[in-house]
């Protein structure tokens, strides 16, 4: 039986979900039929759209016009990047769009916006970060500051940055953000505090590291739009949503049907949204109490862990964070020996993100952060799920000398 503890590259899915998502294709319930058709089985579908869209709604207290359904979380953050760049295009014409993410952001975010530098003629600002990834407020602020020397500039004149994105909680670190803080900035900033002002500046949030581990609050926080995944939570994988304020004025990035407030064409899938709806009320209904036994496994886990000569927890113990993940950097230690080790011993787990699966080289989220490149190489990431228990990371402490002797010896044939 294998020790699986990669839940944040993806989950399993959940037993609800599963048995509702069997019942829907095995018993029909119009379902399968396109829920844009006018005859029975579309009008059923349709209404069974319109029930997991609300469903999905007041499980994250926003509104149904809100959500807009999605493949994942990547296509939502690409959508919101690339739609707000295209939309200050056609507001300021002769003005390069201004983009401002933070640098430990998901590639959806992070690599969607230097694309839109190289396509669109974007400009980027990448904000500073601390020691445990925390955004500085002072880059930020510099960077939305009217005159800064920031932004884009039209026959002379500063115009406000398109976007604003940090990440909720960082899907590497398992760090949070204080995002109702660093929405509080930009709005103190551009003293613009409503898309009614000239000067305001949209700030969005890719929450899907976040969702079901620690609180997500568009509205409490400030923000005009968040992404969100199933598959992190328990729902299959190719379903998310991006939950955008009906006011933030995005461009779609692709033609057809006009779908999803006509920013995401394509037919809908009822089923998969059906399950991320039940996904996420499950998620949401259980976050507190989930969030606590993590918190104990994660504990367990570092304490552990770190006992052994040379690991150490990249986060910083006063560092707000999820208990679903725990990240560890190793000296003189190689990642892929160490991950080939535990996998030979029955343990799944990771370098860091799953998006980069393939890939040799430093964690960019980690070099952000200062930790250096030999050790941004050395990471593993045990993230925890619903299945995870106090004998899986039991079994993973019992392994671990060994496979980080593995580490170190194919480290040092290397050098």
């Amino acid at each position: 039986m294998r020790t699986y503890l990669d839940h944040a590259a993806t989950t399993p899915v959940r037993p609800e979900v599963s048995s509702q998502v069997a019942d829907d294709l095995a018993e029909g319930l119009g379902g399968w039929a396109n829920p844009a058709a006018l005859h029975s089985s579309g009008r059923r579908a349709g209404a069974l759209l319109a029930q997991a869209r609300a469903r999905l709604a007041d499980a994250l207290a926003v509104d149904p016009h809100e959500v807009l359904f999605t493949s994942g979380g990547t296509e939502a953050d690409a959508l919101v990047v690339t739609g707000r760049v295209l939309a200050a295009r056609a507001a300021h014409p002769n003005a390069a769009p201004h983009l401002v993410v933070s640098p430990i952001e998901h590639p959806a975010v992070l690599q969607t916006a230097r694309a839109a530098v190289t396509h669109l003629g974007a400009h980027l600002s990448e904000l500073e970060v601390d020691a445990a990834g925390r955004v500085a407020i002072q880059s930020l602020t510099r960077a939305v500051t009217p005159g800064s020397g920031a932004g884009g500039r039209r026959r002379g004149e500063w115009t406000p940055p398109a976007l604003v994105s940090v990440m909720a909680a960082n899907n590497e670190t398992g760090l949070v953000q204080d995002m109702a803080a660093l929405v509080g900035a930009v709005r103190e900033a551009t003293d613009a505090p409503s898309p009614r002002n000239a000067g305001y500046v949209p700030v969005h949030s890719d929450a899907v590291a976040a969702l079901g581990k620690t609180t997500v609050d568009l509205h409490g926080w400030g923000l005009d739009a968040m992404s969100i995944t199933g598959h992190k939570i328990g729902a299959p994988v190719g379903v998310g949503a991006l939950v955008a304020r009906r006011d933030l004025d995005l461009v779609a990035v692709s033609g057809g049907g006009r779908q999803e407030r006509g920013l995401r064409s394509g037919t809908q899938d009822v089923v998969a949204a059906r399950a991320l709806a039940l996904a996420v009320e499950l998620a949401v209904t259980e976050r507190r109490e989930e969030a606590a036994r993590l918190e104990a496994l994660r504990t367990r886990l570092l304490e552990g862990a770190c006992a052994l000569p040379g690991v150490h927890a990249t986060l910083p113990a006063d560092a707000a964070h999820l208990g679903a993940i725990a990240h560890l950097w190793f000296e003189r230690a190689d990642a892929e020996a160490l991950l080939m080790s535990l996998d030979l011993a029955g343990v799944d787990a990771s370098a860091g993100s799953a998006c980069h699966a393939g890939v040799a080289g430093p964690s960019h989220v980690l070099e952000a952060m200062g930790l250096g490149s030999d050790a941004a190489r050395a990471t593993l990431r045990c993230s925890l799920g619903a299945t995870t228990r106090p004998e899986d990371i039991e079994r993973l402490l019992a392994v671990l000398p060994g496979a980080l002797a593995a580490a170190r010896n194919a480290a040092a044939a290397r050098r």
